[in-house]
């Protein structure tokens, strides 16, 4: 689990594609302190265990789904990435619960400065989309970030100057693509309510029949 704080901007030093998968070694160093193999690791919001460790790097493996539903496909040897370990239940929540699970993938649609802010609209699948709500929490590529606004086919998000700097959201440009998850209470309080029955209901038709049967009229 993890809150979607990024702690630093590492790097890809060698990724490695075969038929028996693919491994991806990452230059780091703050993360590195207390990092073990084993640990759970957030890239660009993937969840990833680490493999092998250096002094000055770490090893992850990905499976194949994780190549097909996310962007760890198209990083290159020296593209930057968002780290941040796994979190301590004893330490503050400074963004929100997030599991680094995944769910689509985004496309920037528009990038414009606001103030000293940017302001991004990312286009979102419709099963990522209706999970999203003003003032609500999304993660965009491992970053905890709050919603300014949804539309039928996209959410805006606006990031302050530190955030630009010390992410890659300040690198990405219109049509670069992005590692979405929605909020996680969210999707239990939707199964939560499916499974007693409440989200199947029809809207009742509120007329003089509804009102009589109720001994409102």
């Amino acid at each position: 689990m993890f809150t979607g704080v990024i702690e630093e901007m590492g790097a890809v030093a060698v990724l490695n594609r075969t038929l028996n998968g693919t491994t991806i070694t990452i230059l780091a160093s703050h993360i590195m302190n207390e990092l073990a193999v084993g640990d759970s690791v957030s890239v660009n919001g993937i969840c990833l265990t680490v493999v092998d460790r250096g002094d000055r790097d770490f090893r992850v493996e990905a499976s194949p789904e994780t190549l097909s539903v996310t962007t760890l496909g198209s990083l290159t040897a020296g593209a930057p990435v968002n780290l941040e370990r796994a979190m301590k239940l004893n330490q503050r929540i400074g963004g929100h619960l997030v599991a680094g699970h995944v769910e689509g993938v985004g496309l920037i649609r528009s990038r414009q400065q606001d103030g000293n802010a940017v302001l991004f609209v990312i286009e979102a699948p419709s099963d990522i989309l209706k999970y999203c709500v003003e003032k609500g929490s999304i993660t965009v590529d491992g970053i905890s970030l709050t919603i300014n606004g949804v539309s039928d086919r996209s959410f805006q998000v606006s990031i302050i100057p530190h955030t630009a700097a010390v992410t890659t959201l300040g690198l990405r440009q219109v049509h670069d693509h992005v590692n979405l998850e929605s909020d996680l209470i969210g999707k239990y309080v939707e199964r939560l309510l499916q499974g007693r029955g409440l989200l199947s209901k029809p809207t009742p038709v509120v007329d003089a029949e509804y009102l009589k049967k109720r001994g409102l009229i």
